[in-house]
């Protein structure tokens, strides 16, 4: 049976990464995926797959108005800037944060196989979102983090041969990491 990471429209190992940036649309697909693994953890993360799902919205609908244009999410962000536009900029850079805890949160949990997901989500939060986040927005993610689903049922919804989870998960996790760092690299070079 397959794992939940062979059955996305494309993993984020399938992303295309040149010295020109990241393939927009290859992009999207992968974190399409990723949002939708969000579904395992029951209607509490549902505050979390909005977000992503609206900044996903807003960065299609740039890269439709002109897929050759923007066909790198580089190019993408550098034509809007042009245009003195920021609606698909910062639907990015509030993606890549959203990407980012979800990456620390599952490498933390991938390491530490004892620890339970509230635990690695919880300090996935407080190392990345939680700095963005007002008072008001704090204790919404709070009780998410408390209500994520035990580990071991998280686990088994990924696919039933746990050895081969562990080895999607890992390249998975892999792929995002050089994806999320792309992105925030271009942010910081580029002042945005």
């Amino acid at each position: 049976m397959a794992t939940y990471f062979q059955t996305t429209a494309r993993n984020y190992t399938a992303v295309t990464v040149t010295p020109e940036g990241i393939n927009t649309d290859e992009f999207l697909q992968a974190t399409e995926g990723l949002v939708k693994i969000f579904d395992l953890f029951g209607s509490v993360f549902s505050v979390v797959q909005n977000d992503m799902n609206g900044n996903i919205k807003k960065i299609r609908e740039r890269f439709l108005q002109n897929p050759a244009a923007n066909s790198t999410l580089q190019n993408l962000v550098k034509g809007e800037i042009a245009e003195k536009k920021k609606t698909a900029t910062e639907g990015l850079l509030w993606l890549t944060r959203g990407l980012d805890f979800t990456l620390q949160s599952l490498e933390r949990n991938e390491a530490n196989p004892a620890e339970e997901l509230s635990v690695s989500f919880t300090k996935g939060y407080e190392g990345t979102l939680r700095q963005y986040h007002g008072m008001l927005v704090r204790p919404v993610f709070s009780m998410a983090m408390k209500a994520c689903p035990y580990r071991a049922e998280f686990y088994a919804k990924l696919g039933s041969d746990q050895g081969l989870v562990q080895q999607d998960m890992t390249a998975w996790l892999s792929g995002l990491r050089k994806v999320v760092v792309e992105i925030q690299q271009f942010y910081t070079a580029n002042k945005l």
